[in-house]
């Protein structure tokens, strides 16, 4: 019998809410704000996604977690306490009290590429169905008012990320109109922080133009690359540390030694010192998000899609097969010729032979069981960004693109297989997916349901043909 962790410091107070309390959140943002704060001034009180198991497995050992990290060196336990309060999603009441609070300034979120309801050009899905509900629940609320009071949302009725954040700072308008407050989204997208602003930016013009003012004028929004590779914890993990400490902690997060947070934009509210635990602050984010999103997420979607196909179950095992990697190296070439004239643009150095040195040494480290499948998640949502963006700036300069156009026959060939051998995709747009790999031409099929232009495009279609077996 073991027991569970427990908290050993003061409870700090809540200063940050964060919504997405998943695995890379625990192994990331809270572990950040832990070694930057240690005084345990900065609280995070954070709300889970799409399901509130997480809190409830928090909350039975007082929202305390065991972070181990693994390297090809060892392991590294550590408990982290900056949770402070673990809730449903769903719990809007919550969310909204929260806003309301003078001393919480920062709002974080990791709530995947598909968490902001967003069409191919980057503006809210207003024909996605659960949009569709928040939008007529705010309205409703959000309607003009003699007295200026709100009207009421039960918990659980707003099912969406923007919807529930618009909701929570509709109550920080109301309660403390001339405080300001920071939202800070931690996703691997291409200008996060402008797909919060255009998120919450939309559904406000069409439910109250006056909060959206407001947001406008009091809410910064910056953009952040982040990095730290976390796979799923397994239950050997969590025996493995219980037999280690004699604490079974069900909430174990396992990551890697690397880490890296990288922020841009305007902060007028206050924060923790995150740089005093190494994240960096840069005036210009665009070339450290391409670094990130072209080489480690292109690689990683790109060695999914191939590395499942050759019978890989690991990153590890992926990148160790010669095939794999050729094609790893070829992406990787692909991109640093874009990235180097990105750098020079704005005057940064990327480093980006050791960059890449250590992606290397990352995607092989033995004591990282990073599953392909977990990668291969949403993969229609994932490309657009990964690849297809670097592809399309390669053609406009004049190359050809076709280390990327390889990666793209790669998981069209991943989707085909998996339809074809009866398995349901773990996708958004499972459905589609599945029906376009049924057509007669299957892998023009899928490239124009995610790049229409390239589809049309005879060079990259032939291209295309030739990787497909």
């Amino acid at each position: 019998m073991h027991d569970s962790p427990r908290r050993t410091a003061p409870r700090a107070p809540v200063r940050i809410v964060h919504l997405g309390l998943g695995a890379f959140h625990r192994a990331h943002q809270a572990w950040y704000t832990a070694h930057a704060d240690p005084d345990h001034e900065w609280g995070i009180a954070a709300f889970t996604g799409r399901s509130p198991e997480a809190a409830t497995t928090l909350a039975r050992q007082d929202d305390v977690y065991t972070l181990l990290t693994r390297g090809a060196e060892g392991d590294h336990v550590e408990t982290i306490e900056t949770i402070v309060a673990a809730h449903d999603g769903g719990d809007t009441e919550a969310l909204r009290e929260y806003l309301g609070r003078p001393e919480v300034t920062v709002v974080t979120l990791t709530v995947t590429e598909k968490g902001y309801r967003r069409k191919p050009d980057g503006r809210l899905d207003t024909a996605d169905p659960d949009v569709v509900a928040d939008i007529s629940a705010l309205a409703g609320a959000l309607s003009t008012r003699a007295d200026d009071a709100p009207g009421t949302i039960e918990n659980g009725t707003l099912r969406t990320m923007p919807a529930r954040l618009l909701w929570a700072l509709d109550a920080r308008r109301r309660i403390l109109p001339d405080s300001t407050i920071t939202l800070i989204p931690c996703d691997n997208l291409d200008d996060n922080g402008g797909a919060v602003r255009a998120a919450l930016g939309d559904l406000a013009a069409l439910t109250s133009p006056a909060l959206g003012a407001w947001i406008d004028a009091q809410v910064d929004v910056i953009s952040t690359s982040v990095d730290r590779i976390t796979p799923r914890t397994t239950a050997d993990d969590i025996d493995a540390v219980a037999a280690r400490r004699g604490v079974r902690d069900e909430a174990l997060v396992v990551t890697e030694p690397f880490r890296s947070w990288i922020l841009s934009g305007r902060i007028r509210s206050d924060r923790p010192r995150w740089e005093d635990a190494g994240a960096s602050f840069v005036s210009d984010i665009e070339p450290f998000e391409q670094r990130k999103l072209w080489m480690l997420n292109g690689a990683h979607s790109l060695l999914a899609s191939d590395g499942i196909l050759r019978g890989h179950e690991t990153v590890a095992e992926a990148i160790a097969d010669p095939e794999c990697a050729a094609l790893v190296h070829d992406l990787w070439d692909l991109a640093e010729s874009l990235l180097e004239r990105s750098a020079r643009r704005v005057g940064v150095d990327l480093d980006l032979p050791a960059y890449r040195d250590a992606l290397l040494e990352r995607f092989a480290n033995p004591a990282i069981v990073h599953r392909l499948r977990q990668i291969a998640t949403d993969g229609s949502l994932k490309m657009r960004a990964r690849i297809f963006d670097p592809v399309r700036r390669a053609r406009a300069d004049g190359a050809t693109g076709e280390a990327g156009i390889a990666a793209i026959a790669a998981w069209t060939r991943f989707v085909v297989a998996e339809v074809r051998a009866g398995r349901t995709l773990d996708d958004v747009a499972a459905e589609e997916l599945a029906r376009r790999a049924s057509a007669a031409d299957p892998h023009r099929a899928l490239l124009d349901l995610l790049a229409p232009d390239f589809a049309a495009e005879a060079a990259v279609a032939a291209m295309l043909d030739r990787r497909i077996d």
